[in-house]
């Protein structure tokens, strides 16, 4: 896959509430590509969940 589509599988994930894939897919469109939208992304999502739900992510 390439990491666009790692990306719009992060959001799919995301939007479903799987928190955890997305943060999974994100992480593989930045390993494809280091300037990826997935960067943003997996920022704004890991703060949603330092913020709402610490359990829900163990970095």
């Amino acid at each position: 896959m390439t990491a666009k589509e790692y990306f719009q599988r992060g959001n799919e994930c995301r939007q479903r509430g799987d928190w955890q894939e997305a943060l999974a897919n994100y992480m593989e469109a930045i390993e494809l590509d280091p300037d990826s939208p997935a960067v943003i992304a997996k920022e704004m999502l890991e703060n949603i969940l330092n913020f709402y739900n610490k359990d829900a992510y163990n970095p």
